[in-house]
């Protein structure tokens, strides 16, 4: 069984995106827009500033009180779409209930949606790009793979699957409402799992010498744990990423290579 590094994957990844910003006339810079306060928001925001500041990015974190209102976060992106000098905008998710998240992020000028989450993007988001190089980093090709994606959220269960078909692979997609779904996860080469429910997939899903890709992350007390039983199915599948150091790693890096594609695109 082969443990798919995220850790090591990204530092290959790291060496030439600090090539690619090394060559540009300006300072990069990411506007991160959070609206009111989430732990887990707290941390993965704090997971991209660190990342900003090692690679010599600028970020302004513009946060927003819970109770705003939809009218004054669509305010403030359109504040920084005509900021020259902001090259990417994001939203941490979730938002609060009372905001539409779909005509919040809509209203992000299509050049600068480095999370790829437009309705007429010209990035692939995040957790996709980052799954798909890490599969490239290990030589695992998608094409003519029987790929089962559990798990259909627009974040990232349905960027994942359209990723896999673009790269040619024969593409199942699992939701709560699938039924039988270990049967269904036997028949794949490769599973991607993104349900936001811990150590939900055990044994009973896997058959052997499986590709098992591992998106979920929660936190309970100190520890953080994957959708996948770890333990129960590592002696089954030939690779499996970890939680964490697994795709998470690969996450962050490709948010911000897309905002690097967004520099250059700019510079055309």
């Amino acid at each position: 069984m082969k443990i798919l590094d995220g850790r090591k994957a990204r530092e290959h990844y790291i060496y030439i995106l600090k090539n690619r910003i090394d060559k540009l006339a300006f300072k990069p810079c990411l506007t991160i827009i959070q609206i009111g306060s989430r732990a887990d928001s707290d941390s993965f925001i704090s997971a991209k500033k660190s990342f900003a500041q090692k690679m010599n990015i600028k970020e302004i974190h513009e946060k927003m009180p819970e109770n705003v209102t939809q009218e004054e976060v669509i305010k403030i992106i359109k504040k920084y779409n005509k900021d020259k000098s902001v090259n990417g905008i994001i939203v941490q998710l979730p938002l609060p209930k009372h905001l539409d998240a779909g005509e919040i992020i809509n209203n992000i000028d299509n050049k600068k949606d480095v999370d790829g989450l437009t309705s007429k993007t010209k990035f692939t988001p995040a957790t996709a790009r980052g799954i798909k190089e890490l599969l490239d980093f290990y030589k695992i090709n998608l094409k003519n793979k029987k790929v089962t994606v559990l798990g259909q959220s627009d974040l990232v269960g349905k960027p994942v699957s359209e990723m896999c078909r673009k790269e040619g692979a024969i593409v199942t997609v699992c939701d709560s409402k699938t039924e039988d779904v270990p049967k269904k996860t036997k028949k794949a080469d490769i599973i991607i799992v993104a349900i936001g429910k811990p150590k939900s997939i055990n044994e009973n899903y896997i058959k052997k010498d499986q590709i098992v890709i591992d998106v979920g992350i929660t936190r309970e007390g100190e520890k953080l744990y994957g959708d996948v039983d770890f333990e129960r199915v590592k002696d089954i599948a030939s690779a499996i990423t970890p939680v964490p150091g697994g795709v998470g790693q690969m996450t962050v890096l490709a948010l911000f290579e897309n905002l690097i594609d967004a520099c250059y695109n700019e510079n055309i």
